[in-house]
């Protein structure tokens, strides 16, 4: 009776979990997904992505973040020495095993959640910041509620199944990709093998994407009953960062088949673009009633754009100016504009700025002026 049990059981799951084919050619086991590009947030792919789900260990790419805004902050530092609590220690699943009292600096502790998804280390990184981890996952949820995750409810900062602890794969997304614009945890995201207690205890990257996919940088696995297998990937080449969330494959191989396909889409279909500033249609600007009779604008810095793969080169721009400027004029002002289209429609806009700054002509300025003139004469 047991075996005939344990038999309906693995169909009902391989029925739950069959393939989800796309129009796009996308053929990926898994209950949702989302693809996008980093900078732009841009959303390549999305499949349920709304839809709440227990989210396991990739809860913790919102412990990792928390603890790099600490650094940052200067609360902590990756010196830090953090003692293991016997609640640390307590922790089921992934772990290495910490005993109470144990001491770990706030680095070591990073390699062992971020590379071995280590709960007891993950706990004990919650502890280091908020003192207790019930204070630090109201702080994960503060922080979720900051960068829009609104589907998204932390009950602990492991990810191990508790009840009402769920999240989507768009918010996901959000918070890889806050947490990857800390370029400081690629030193630990990227690493496949690594150790800690002198060697003792050694350490594999549970995404195996670190290792075999080109350009991989991250980010994190998870796996429990309740979610099934689930991997937030990330990637980056010719300028061009994506992130794959996939939640609830069957088992590991789909969860990295699943990642994978979804990257390979989105490098194969899109590229990143950075406009070329017309420097030649810059000219100088005649200001009014100034110290100076005009003012050399100067272009900012172009946002650059995803488009898809074929049309980098098809970017247009036309340069907004205007004809002349009222003293006073302030280094950096913005002038003018320059707006950027793609096959006739306007997809963006990048600043013009003032070179250089222009007094409002007053009656020491302008003595100021003849005095120089005069020296200069002489």
């Amino acid at each position: 009776m047991k075996k005939f049990v344990s038999v309906i059981l693995a169909l009902v799951m391989i029925f739950s979990f069959s393939a989800t084919a796309f129009g796009d050619g996308i053929s990926i086991s898994a209950k949702s997904a989302i693809l996008i590009e980093r900078n732009t947030g841009r959303v390549l792919f999305e499949y349920e992505a709304d839809t709440p789900v227990a989210p396991a260990s990739i809860t913790k790419i919102m412990t990792l973040l928390l603890v790099m805004e600490a650094i940052e902050s200067g609360k902590l530092s990756f010196e830090t020495k953090v003692t293991a609590s016997e609640h640390a220690c307590s922790m089921g699943g992934s772990q290495i095993w910490l005993e109470p009292g144990e001491i770990f600096t706030i680095h070591e502790l990073l390699k062992a959640s971020a590379i071995a998804s280590a709960n007891d280390a993950c706990v004990a990184l919650g502890e280091a910041v908020s003192g207790t981890e019930e204070a630090f996952v109201e702080l994960m949820n503060k922080r979720a509620e900051e960068l829009g995750m609104s589907n998204t409810v932390f009950k602990n900062c492991t990810g191990l199944d508790a009840e009402g602890h769920v999240s989507t794969a768009r918010d996901i997304a959000k918070m890889s990709a806050e947490l990857l614009s800390h370029d400081k945890i690629k030193e630990y995201s990227t690493v496949w093998m690594d150790s800690l207690r002198n060697g003792e205890t050694q350490l594999t990257n549970t995404n195996k994407l670190v290792r075999f996919y080109k350009g991989c940088t991250g980010l994190k696995t998870g796996s429990t009953d309740e979610a099934g297998c689930c991997l937030a990937a990330s990637a980056e080449r010719g300028g061009m960062e994506l992130i794959s969330v996939t939640l609830g494959s069957p088992n590991t191989d789909e969860r990295f088949a699943a990642g994978r396909k979804l990257l390979d889409f989105g490098f194969a279909n899109y590229a990143v673009a950075t406009p070329k500033p017309p420097v030649e249609e810059l000219h100088e600007i005649p200001v009014i009633h100034g110290t100076a009779e005009s003012v050399m604008p100067v272009f900012d810095e172009p946002e650059s754009f995803l488009l898809p793969k074929g049309q980098e080169t098809m970017i247009e721009q036309s340069v907004e100016l205007p004809e002349k400027l009222e003293a006073p004029v302030e280094k950096g002002c913005i002038i003018g504009k320059v707006k950027v289209s793609l096959n006739g429609g306007e997809i963006g806009e990048y600043k013009i700025l003032a070179g250089e700054s222009v007094e409002k002509m007053s009656f020491f300025a302008a003595l100021k002026i003849l005095f120089e003139e005069a020296v200069s004469t002489d």
